[in-house]
């Protein structure tokens, strides 16, 4: 359910191709041919999490050509010639990119801008001519979740209420498939999918070092340690199931774990979080996608999670999600097997409670007809020694592949097939009054739920949006003192109501894409907001009419008395965490962006996955994420730095 690179999580399943394989590669480069044999059965109409051939149409010829032979669609390609590829693309895709233009006006908002789609290399490195030390403030942001906890709650923005109307893009810097940054003192850290692994002067945008050959979707983890020379490492999981640490002041490598996990279609999309002495580090898998092959013998992946020793990278201990043995199913009429359990990916990055030494984990849905315990739940980890504490299974069967339907001829299906309603969101341990704690845990069927830390014993469960394979709750939730902020996407229920509006499709229950916040002791709803309706323009769309999808899947930022969060339609607001009140926006995709990489008219587009940055007076924010949606994404993002009045 992740995004889009060498190497993919199932989250940019929801607009990656999915394609229907089977049959060897055709002799000739017909892209008809190529999509009437491989994509036609998930994409006319589509199906799942599947774009359709419409949505397909308006993307670029690159995006999807990358898609196909470095993307999540990579296992599902096999057999394709390069000619086939781009016979496929232009085939789906056959306008070119329109030049930039005035677009015409929306019927929700004011003129906005058309921009044209960039697909060619990122701009060039702009070298700070000096690189200070690495010196921490209060107001730092190290780790993806920012605490242990995984609150993303910064208690010393270096904001004030009377900022936050007043903040503006100071710079920006394009990057394809940025994630989320970290902020020390001075330092920025990202990582992205095109093998760029950034250290940035967060106050000006130029680069103090880069690594260029790590392809990356998590966020860097920069801690303090005696390991590294400089007495900074940061530490970043690749997308091939490699650990690497680096000299977070130099960029040196300290050290690279071996391959986590065999499976060819594993991958790392959670963050890997330090806890004391050791690294722990969430393994997840595309074997979802690799399913909708009929070459594909199906399923034999399993969740895990893995520590490392933080000054070697030797593995300490593995325990997978899966507890049952291996089991056959059936013989499918090519001659290979079906087997399970298999699944239990582990999507997001752990949260960690020293007090208790536990690790919590959530996990992703099963891929068989085996049911196994270790899907679609939430579990508690001896950090010590891997030891499962406790688990929790919120969803039973909920056993799914993608492309399985009337046409599907893969053979891997799970009948019946589950709703797809995995986790996608760190699970989060929040106070309440009493000096007690709750975890609280968001689930793309739309449920939150309240577990206790010590045993797991469900406390409460709370419904807070519709739900669908793309949320639902989907990257990420937060929370302070006082209440859990939950972002609600619906994106699937959005979808249908859009088909539905276009004269297709079953009707659709009312959506409720938003943000909620929850009283974390019993479950209850204080405020909902629901997503406004507003003007955006994709530049993938290459100045068609945009569906505006108004669906906040992405993780939230918490400061005292503010949460920020963004939109698939590029909106980007800051709410009053007491009412609920929006009391700041900014659109991402009215304007271009001149970077600092020189990129001229950089556009902005959806805002998904990890979420803003807070640090030291300034807001960090990636837009046009290449994420599970891929909604509004241009395939080259824009790292956007925001500070009062832009100074």
């Amino acid at each position: 359910m992740f995004s889009v690179g060498p190497l993919l999580s199932r989250l940019v399943v929801g607009a990656t191709l999915a394609l229907s394989l089977g049959g060897a590669a055709l002799a000739q480069p017909s892209g008809a041919a190529v999509f009437e044999a491989r994509c036609k059965a998930c994409h006319e109409p589509a199906m799942d999490r599947a774009p359709s051939r419409a949505d397909l149409a308006q993307r670029p010829q690159a995006d999807i050509v990358k898609s196909l032979t470095e993307g999540l669609m990579k296992p599902m390609a096999e057999g394709l010639s390069p000619a086939e590829i781009q016979a496929v693309a232009a085939y789906i895709s056959p306008a070119a990119a329109a030049p930039a233009a005035a677009a015409p006006a929306r019927p929700t908002g004011a003129e906005m801008p058309q921009v044209a789609v960039r697909t060619g290399p990122i701009g060039t490195d702009p070298m700070c001519s000096v690189n200070p030390p690495i010196t921490p403030t209060s107001g730092d942001w190290a780790s993806t979740g920012l605490d242990d906890q995984s609150t993303r709650f910064q208690r010393r923005p270096g904001l004030s209420a009377a900022d936050i109307p007043k903040l503006k893009v100071k710079w920006a810097f394009s990057m394809t498939g940025g994630g989320q940054p970290t902020v020390v003192g001075d330092w920025l850290f990202v990582t992205n999918r095109s093998g760029h692994f950034y250290a940035l002067d967060p106050k000006s945008g130029c680069v103090r070092w880069v690594v260029r050959d790590l392809v990356s979707r998590t966020t860097p983890m920069v801690v303090r340690s005696a390991i590294s020379p400089s007495g900074w490492a940061t530490f970043v999981g690749q997308s091939d199931r490699i650990v690497r640490a680096f000299d977070a002041q130099t960029g040196k490598e300290l050290w690279r774990s071996a391959v986590l996990d065999p499976h060819p279609v594993g991958v790392l999309t959670g963050s890997p979080i330090v806890a004391d002495d050791r690294l722990l580090v969430p393994i997840s898998s595309i074997e979802e996608a690799a399913a909708m092959s009929k070459s594909y013998a199906c399923c034999t992946f399993r969740g895990s999670v893995a520590a490392l020793d933080l000054k070697t990278g030797k593995l300490l201990w593995k325990t997978s999600m899966v507890p049952e043995p291996v089991r056959h199913v059936r013989e499918k009429d090519n001659g290979l097997n079906v087997t399970g359990p298999a699944g239990a990916a582990i999507w997001g990055a752990p949260s960690v409670d020293r007090k208790r030494g536990l690790v919590y984990v959530t996990t992703g849905d099963s891929y068989t007809d085996v049911d196994t315990v270790g899907a679609d739940a939430v579990v508690a980890l001896d950090i010590k020694t891997g030891k499962i504490r406790w688990r929790d299974q919120v969803t039973e069967k909920d056993n799914f592949v993608m492309g399985c339907g009337r046409n599907s001829t893969s053979g891997n299906c799970p009948t019946p097939l589950g709703p797809d309603f995995d986790f996608g969101a760190t699970p989060v341990l929040i106070p309440v009054k009493g000096g007690k704690q709750v975890l609280v845990a968001g689930q793309k069927s739309g449920l939150a739920y309240g577990f206790d830390p010590d045993t797991g014993k469900r406390l409460w469960t709370t419904q807070v949006g519709v739900g669908s394979a793309l949320g639902g709750i989907e990257w990420g939730i937060g929370g302070d003192d006082r209440y859990a902020y939950i972002p609600v996407s619906d994106l699937g229920v959005l979808f249908a109501a859009f088909r539905q509006g276009e004269g297709g499709g079953a009707p659709a229950p009312p959506a409720k894409p938003g943000l909620s916040a929850l009283d974390p002791a019993t479950g209850r709803i204080v405020w909902h907001t629901p997503a406004p309706e507003a003007p955006c323009v994709y530049a993938s769309d290459k100045g068609k009419p945009s569906r505006c999808a108004r669906a906040q899947s992405a993780a939230p930022a918490i400061i005292p008395g503010f949460v920020f969060q963004g939109a698939l339609d590029g909106w980007f607001r800051a709410y009053d965490s007491a009412s609920g009140k929006i009391v700041w926006e900014h659109s991402t995709t009215a304007q271009t962006y001149d970077t600092v990489n020189g990129i001229k008219g950089q556009p902005g587009g959806g805002i998904d996955g990890m979420g803003p940055t807070v640090a030291n007076g300034m807001v960090f924010l990636m837009s046009g994420n290449n994420g599970a949606a891929r909604v509004g994404s241009n395939g080259v993002n824009v790292l956007l730095a925001y500070s009062v009045d832009g100074k």
